[in-house]
């Protein structure tokens, strides 16, 4: 028989483990992002401490096998679960400087600090389950089912770790509360378990540890996350690190480390030049005459703050646009910060491709621009992703891509315009000046380059050409670039996306190019 507080001592230090991983991952990901780099590194050294932690569970147990030194092991890993995002905040602010400016020694080397922060409440919660099956064994013969039954408990209490964090206590309290929350829960169950076993006046010696925890909570848990310069907001959504920047009368969307300006505002302005004003370039790759009046309705995938939106209702006028942002709190930010409250748009808080997936409505141009940077998400690659987009268009419809680049490197280029090239008659690219950016058109029917030289003129003298979709159209022709002649066709099944982007970092942060920039 498993004593019932072991079970859910065990229980709860599964879960607080899990959450640790899962707060540690929201923790750098508003400095250091959410690629798969960062993922593998977080996943990778904690699967490390746990293993240090199961062997020294194991080890110590058999020398200490009694519930004292159980839960004074427990006592110490809950403590330093609750102040890693203390101690780890003021390097991970230098770290933010340092990746505003790209000093990347810097930025590894604080990235660095904080995963090392994680190896003692890791290790010590690692320690735990080893340690609960060697104090609950008292008759070998039943050994297999009491192991069983701790694994199954400890596994339970990560399944729940899992899923608090992201969909509950971060979105309402954030990162560094949800650390001291796990940690505190944790460490009353220890001292609990320590007064069952030694005594409450035992006990009492390990109150201060609470005392401390609770007195960072009062005096820095609400804390600022990030101290950047024309800062008016920040918040931890379920998905994001939101930031909104306002400097020199424009106001700026940034998301998790903050290394893409993902919206743009300006109450007296509406062209902000980006990759976002060169989408409106493309319906006029369709066959000529193709008038502004054609443009009846758009879809946009990754609206942000709707700066796409609101360039498309001052080009085709207020037309239907449908925004899908999986993100629902970006969706309030844009309301709030970023003059997204046309009338003609509805922002729905859907993953794009499920949403347009389950869509009955057909679109006259459908922009994807849901990039995490540098990464787009890889089930918007696909050439069955592309196919949905196709069935999802008018017959005059048109697709547009917003996809990264380095110098000299194009290979997520390449392979994007091949994939869509499998779906659509004619692709184009054009290369958005001063940028890493470079933009993908597609039409439904068979085109030639000569259309948009011809509907570009018929605008002009028409006198239908705005300033702000003249610039774009000049923009776009004046920087066409050929189409590759190799590369991989995504799928469903294969899309190299997250290994293309992550060679492409590397070798671009890698070159003497790149340390010039410093």
């Amino acid at each position: 028989m498993i004593n019932k507080h072991l079970s859910f001592t065990v229980f709860v230090s599964g879960m607080t483990t899990l959450a640790i991983e899962l707060s540690a991952s929201r923790l750098l990901g508003s400095v250091f992002g959410t690629s798969n780099l960062v993922w593998a590194s977080i996943i990778g050294l904690i699967l490390i401490y746990l293993t240090l932690g199961y062997f020294l569970g194991g080890h110590v147990s058999d020398r200490y096998p009694t519930e004292k030194h159980f839960y004074t092991i427990i006592a110490w890993g809950a403590f330093f679960s609750g102040i890693v995002p203390f101690i780890s905040k003021p390097v991970l602010r230098l770290a933010a400087d340092a990746f505003d400016s790209l000093q990347i020694g810097v930025l590894l080397g604080s990235f660095t600090a904080v995963m090392v922060l994680l190896i003692i409440p890791v290790t010590l919660l690692g320690m735990v389950s080893p340690y609960a099956i060697r104090l609950s064994i008292k008759d070998s013969r039943i050994a297999g089912k009491v192991s069983g039954r701790i694994y199954a408990i400890s596994t339970l209490g990560s399944f729940l770790g899992t899923f608090l964090p992201v969909l509950v206590t971060i979105p309402l309290i954030g990162t560094t509360l949800t650390f001291l929350t796990f940690g505190s829960i944790l460490l009353i169950t220890a001292f609990i378990g320590l007064g069952k076993s030694t005594g409450w006046k035992s006990a009492v010696r390990y109150l201060w540890l609470f005392l401390v925890l609770i007195i960072l909570g009062i005096l820095w848990g609400n804390g600022v996350i990030k101290k950047s310069e024309g800062q008016v907001y920040e918040k931890e959504s379920s998905y994001n690190y939101i930031q909104v920047l306002e400097i020199d009368g424009y106001t700026y969307l940034r998301l998790n480390e903050g290394q893409g300006i993902h919206s743009i505002y300006h109450p007296n302005q509406i062209a902000f030049n980006g990759a976002w004003m060169q989408v409106l370039a493309a319906p006029f790759f369709n066959k000529y005459p193709f008038n502004v009046e054609d443009v009846e309705s758009v879809a946009i995938i990754g609206l942000a703050g709707g700066t796409i939106a609101r360039q498309a209702t001052e080009v085709f006028g207020p037309i239907p646009i449908s925004g899908f942002e999986i993100d629902p709190e970006i969706i309030r930010v844009g309301e709030e910060y970023f003059g997204m409250t046309m009338s003609n748009l509805t922002p729905l808080a859907e993953d794009g491709r499920w949403g347009l997936e389950h869509s009955n409505q057909l679109f006259s141009m459908i922009c994807i621009d849901a990039y995490r940077p540098p990464y787009i998400p890889w089930h918007l690659t696909t050439k069955e992703f592309f196919q949905i987009v196709f069935d999802h268009l008018t017959n005059d419809g048109v697709v547009t891509v917003n996809v990264g680049r380095s110098p000299g490197d194009r290979r997520l280029i390449d392979d994007l315009t091949l994939t869509m090239n499998s779906i659509f008659p004619s692709v184009y690219i054009m290369d958005v000046p001063d940028t890493f950016n470079s933009i993908i058109y597609a039409t439904i029917q068979p085109t030639s380059l000569t259309n948009i030289y011809q509907n570009y003129l018929e605008l002009s003298e028409s006198g239908k050409l705005s300033s702000i979709l003249d610039s774009a159209i000049t923009r776009t022709i004046n920087n066409i670039q050929p189409l590759p002649r190799t590369g991989v066709v995504f799928t469903d099944d294969l899309a190299p996306v997250e290994w293309i982007t992550n060679r492409m970092v590397l070798s671009y942060v890698l070159t003497s190019d790149f340390k010039d920039l410093q």
